[in-house]
């Protein structure tokens, strides 16, 4: 999982990326490629 300062870069990567808010930080999940892992916060 990555950590990063802009989350908007990574979710672009793929069209199947999820932009999650959970207990105050943001996350990008894929359900199908799950390598797109990244959190901020």
């Amino acid at each position: 999982m990555k950590i990063r300062n802009s989350l908007r870069s990574i979710r672009k990567r793929h069209r199947d990326n999820r932009l999650v808010r959970r207990k105050g930080r943001v996350y990008v999940i894929n359900k199908t490629q799950r390598r797109f892992k990244a959190r901020q916060g």
